[in-house]
């Protein structure tokens, strides 16, 4: 295979890419870059998976450290759903510090994250995903890059313009939301064996931009569900099969039924009991359509 190499005017290749000259730039000169790999494969087995703890996950003792492989949530984002607490912005952050230090400790060396998290607001505009970001890496996680979501196939009419058709004061309608990936310790997961994502999704999964449309919050029962083809393309892509799935914020269930039906496991967390009843009775159903199918 030959290998492709950075030059001074990009490369299309990507098998057996070189990248040390653009590496060596002084761009990354004052930034920690770590190896691919290394030798550590210290996980801890997690005993009780396939559960939904009604707790809050700033302190999720239930988890040995790294004993979790991939985290994929959505946080309340603050802005007056009946499950939001009010909190002013340094609180939210502390917030996100909390549960953040949190998933850093339970992952596995080289363990994926995934935050789906919008902006909200106008005057101004509060940028979540940028304080995210800052808490992620403050905590110690590497970033490694960010998925828009285009919800504009379902974005619908809406009468937040601003100033109609005028440059008085016009304002954007946010139709996409963010996924920031981030991982612990190394970019390389060195334990795990099987694969299930398929060459046509992992093409599709490897994209910046993924466009589905959003879930609806009658059918979950809850107000801001997100839809499985979220979390279930982020397992597929980020995790191997039997690997164990956290979601801190647990919310209607979405991100474990996307672990059984992706034959992973999962673990959550869930303060509102209302929410992890939801749950339960969302994924006995599943369980049980799924027993009947290979019956």
């Amino acid at each position: 295979m030959r290998r492709s190499k950075t030059s001074a005017f990009g490369t299309t290749g990507r098998l057996g890419h070189d990248a040390r000259k653009f590496y060596s730039q002084r761009l990354y000169q004052d930034l920690e870059v770590l190896p691919e790999e290394t030798s550590e494969t210290d996980e801890r087995i997690l005993e009780q998976v396939n559960v939904i703890h009604c707790a809050d996950s700033r302190s999720m003792h239930h988890l040995p450290d790294r004993s979790v492989h991939l985290m994929i949530t959505s946080p309340p984002y603050n802005v007056g759903k009946e499950y939001d607490d009010d909190l002013s912005l340094q609180e939210y952050i502390v917030l996100l510090t909390d549960v953040l230090s949190e998933v850093y400790r339970v992952l596995v060396n080289g363990g994926r994250m995934c935050v789906n998290i919008a902006n909200v607001g106008r005057k101004p505009y509060i940028p979540l995903h940028m304080y995210l970001t800052q808490v992620a890496l403050d905590a110690g996680f590497l970033m490694r890059g960010e998925i828009v979501w285009d919800k504009g196939a379902s974005a619908g009419t809406s009468c937040a313009w601003g100033s109609w058709q005028s440059a008085r004061n016009p304002t954007l309608r946010d139709v996409h939301e963010y996924v920031l990936v981030f991982s612990k310790g190394n970019y390389r997961r060195t334990t795990g064996q099987h694969d299930s994502i398929s060459r046509d999704e992992f093409l599709e999964c490897s994209k910046s931009v993924w466009r589905f449309s959003s879930a609806r919050a009658t059918k979950y029962k809850h107000p801001a569900p997100f839809p499985v083809e979220l979390p279930r393309r982020l397992i597929h892509f980020y995790s191997f099969e039997n690997d164990v799935v956290l979601d801190p914020f647990m919310g209607s269930g979405t991100t474990a039924e996307a672990a059984i039906l992706s034959n992973r496991r999962y673990v959550g967390y869930e303060v509102n009991e209302e929410y992890v009843n939801i749950s339960l009775e969302r994924l006995r159903d599943l369980s049980f359509s799924n027993s009947n199918e290979h019956k």
